[in-house]
């Protein structure tokens, strides 16, 4: 399995050809640099499509109050604004959690490829479908209490970077704010604090040093109702 994220995450729907994978290294060749706290994008230019190749981002919405909503992690490997392509969808923002390397896609060269290439075309479903999925766990997530929501979130994030190779078999690197973790369960930065407290005193988790470590996996998945099926990470299936 090739080493660049993105095509790791897309071989997750079907192994690609050799001329597949070349015509998709060609596209995300370039790349740029955007600072923590900066937008990636905002939507609605459709003429782009982002991948985020390094660093951590997420999907937002800010409120009239001022709040943020993030509504997604957006991590590695992850396409942002792949159906932006209307007048739906552009209320949300990307923006860097951490310093990120981007790429900028062409939409047009991106529809061509799909048009010719099965492979490509069976992985920007596979890309769709999993986002779907993942929007509607993070919308039953919030009904759950907010330690399990908790739990829920950092199960995903392991999941999700050890299919990249950024995690290991207990731990991963977070190094984002107890206020973005916040933003993204709709609580406080003083209740995640809370709730990490209570999850560290289980003996569940630890995080130190932007790292998170959790001595058992599997009871941190108990505690989240955390099944990964919906990361779709086994593909489409026989």
């Amino acid at each position: 399995m090739p080493d660049d994220p993105f095509l790791q995450k897309l071989e997750r729907a079907g192994k690609l050809s050799d001329e597949e994978r070349v015509e998709l290294q060609v596209l995300i060749k370039g790349r740029r640099t955007v600072l923590a706290r900066d937008d990636i994008a905002i939507s609605g230019s459709s003429d782009r499509v982002y991948l985020v190749t390094g660093g951590f981002a997420c999907r937002y919405k800010t409120l009239q109050n001022g709040n943020r909503r993030i509504v997604s992690f957006v991590l590695p490997g992850d396409l942002c604004f792949m159906h932006d392509t209307g007048a739906f969808g552009r209320d949300l923002r990307v923006g860097a959690l951490t310093p990120c390397t981007v790429a900028d896609l062409a939409r047009s060269r991106l529809i061509e490829l799909i048009a010719r290439y099965p492979g490509i075309s069976r992985a920007i479903w596979w890309v769709t479908l999993r986002e779907l999925s993942r929007a509607r766990e993070w919308i039953v997530n919030d009904a759950r209490p907010a330690n399990q929501r908790l739990a829920h979130t950092l199960c995903e994030l392991f999941v999700c970077l050890q299919v990249i190779g950024l995690a290991d078999e207990h731990s991963f690197g977070l190094p984002i704010s107890q206020t973005d973790l916040g933003d993204a369960l709709g609580v406080s930065a003083v209740h995640v604090n809370r709730v990490l407290q209570a999850l560290r005193a289980e003996g569940l988790i630890t995080w130190t040093n932007h790292r998170v470590t959790i001595p058992d996996v599997e009871s941190l998945k108990e505690l989240a109702e955390f099944e990964p099926s919906y990361l779709c990470f086994d593909g489409y299936g026989p």
